[in-house]
């Protein structure tokens, strides 16, 4: 499916839109902070490793087969800057499921952005792209991922106990899942 018509994405406050380069110094200030990449089973990402996945995010992806990705900046309504972003990864194509995540900017924390941003992309996924199912997988000590799920209407189908080792700590992770009528929309 072509993404293009469909985008960018409004909400009551927010406007989800594909990367452009000039969101670069806006992508790094937030991805650049071991507390923002410490959930994301990666190490803080360089200015140059922001450029590199906004080069990569800049085309919607045509969501045909697994893998396709779609990552969509988040900015408020009316304002410049990116607050954050959302991602829906095409998880398996046959059976219709897809990942989806967030991150934002800890500046832009407690105001119901992610809630709002997860909200839409999640209506983009049942709604336009045919999705079944959608599923999160968080750190079980990344609070305020699982207080987003259990707000989205998701239920936590797993915990996976010491699933990942990163760097010398072992950690776990909830995965969290919808299906379409379990929103809150």
């Amino acid at each position: 499916m072509d993404l293009a018509p469909v985008l960018p994405l409004a909400t009551d406050r927010l406007e989800l839109r594909l990367f452009t380069p000039s969101d670069v110094d806006d992508m790094y200030d937030y991805q650049k902070l071991p507390e923002v990449a410490r959930y994301l089973y990666r190490p803080p990402r360089t200015r140059e490793r922001c450029e590199e996945v906004i080069a990569e995010a800049a085309e919607a992806p045509k969501w045909v087969r697994d893998g396709d990705e779609l990552t969509l900046a988040v900015v408020r309504a009316g304002e410049p800057g990116v607050v954050g972003e959302v991602t829906l990864k095409h998880a398996d194509a046959h059976a219709r499921q897809a990942e989806i995540g967030w991150v934002f900017n800890p500046r832009f924390h407690g105001r119901g952005y992610a809630a709002e941003a997860a909200r839409a992309l999640a209506a983009l996924a049942f709604d336009e792209l045919g999705v079944h199912r959608v599923f999160a997988r968080l750190d079980v000590e990344n609070v305020s991922s699982v207080r987003l799920c259990e707000r989205l209407g998701m239920r936590r189908e797993a915990h996976l106990v010491e699933n990942d080792l990163d760097g010398d700590r072992w950690g776990s992770e909830y995965i969290y899942a919808a299906l379409a009528a379990d929103l809150k929309r």
